[in-house]
């Protein structure tokens, strides 16, 4: 942007507050929204509200790269690099000046100026729409700041990793949905998930097994996936649905395919609330994964592998 004598120069330091419309009106931008690239000052204006943002599943903050995380413009859809967001991408090329805030509306808090990061200036991550709809791919940005030092780590994401894989306590009943949605509500078939898993828990700790979980943190990527059980005594993987239906099931074989890409071949089991149909049972054999469901002795582990498809062994662990 070329030099103009009208053209205002930045007088805010961190930590000053001012009424977001008396700003866009000295400095430009726009009154409302999370990016604000003015056509009056070389400057790109970035509001970070933690409230409404986590109505849109959007976890800002600062984490322990030393960058501020910040989730780009788009509610719906899959977020382009187009628009504010393109603004905050081409600063630099640009002229512009990252200026971040907190607050969105009303009386907003200047943090201070920022530009992206050099090596990694943003990341794909997953996120609900607008309103609880479809998980969709979002955008975030790793800020560094100029004029600051950095503040001690304040996102929810901020204490997982580096280690690709860490063991938490079964107690601990995080689903991944909890990270993608930090406003989500549980639904009544999560808590019944859980209550399955809680009590398969306790029927392995029972015959003296060790019983966690694995928080899993693929290359690349900020936000972890979480397995429901993990019995480190026999290498067994868990997946635990609240439902029988085909859709559970298949669900769960992908997430197991997932996870255990991070353990040394482990077995991989899915819990159910109750014994599942004939071509179900068939799937879970073509896909060597064992099936478990309470019974009144216990648990039910219907043991199966590829070989075995047509007529799967059956065992009782009471």
């Amino acid at each position: 942007m070329a030099k103009d004598s009208k053209i205002p120069e930045w007088s805010l330091r961190p930590g000053e507050r001012i009424e977001r419309k008396v700003l866009q009106d000295i400095y430009g931008g726009r009154t409302q929204g999370g990016i604000g690239p003015s056509k009056s000052s070389p400057n790109v204006l970035i509001f970070s509200d933690p409230i409404s943002g986590e109505q849109h599943g959007y976890v800002d903050g600062w984490m322990p790269d030393g960058c501020f995380h910040y989730t780009g413009e788009g509610q719906r859809g899959d977020q382009q690099m187009k628009s504010g967001n393109a603004s905050i991408l081409r600063h630099k090329e640009e002229g512009r000046a990252l200026r971040v805030f907190q607050g969105a509306r009303g009386t907003v808090t200047y943090l201070g100026e920022f530009e992206v990061d050099t090596e990694r200036p943003s990341y794909i991550t997953d996120a609900p729409e607008t309103g609880g709809g479809p998980i969709r791919t979002v955008i975030v940005f790793r800020l560094r700041p100029k004029d600051i030092e950095p503040a001690p780590a304040s996102n929810k994401l901020a204490g997982i990793g580096p280690a690709p894989v860490e063991e938490v306590p079964v107690e601990e009943q995080w689903t991944e949905k909890a990270f993608v949605d930090p406003a989500r509500e549980p639904y009544e078939m999560e808590r019944r998930e859980a209550k399955l898993v809680l009590a398969l828990r306790d029927h392995l700790r029972s015959q003296s097994h060790t019983v966690v979980r694995l928080k899993l943190l693929p290359e690349g990527e900020a936000k972890p996936i979480l397995t429901d059980l993990y019995d480190k005594t026999t290498n067994l993987l868990v997946e635990a649905k609240g439902s029988t239906e085909r859709g559970a099931i298949r669900m769960a074989i992908g997430q197991l395919a997932d996870y255990r890409r991070f353990l040394d071949a482990p077995e991989c089991a899915i819990l159910l609330p109750s014994e599942p149909r004939s071509d179900l049972r068939r799937l879970a054999a073509a896909e060597a994964i064992t099936l478990i469901w309470p019974v009144e002795s216990g648990f039910r582990f219907e043991q199966s592998s590829a070989a075995t498809q047509a007529s799967a062994a059956e065992a009782v662990i009471a």
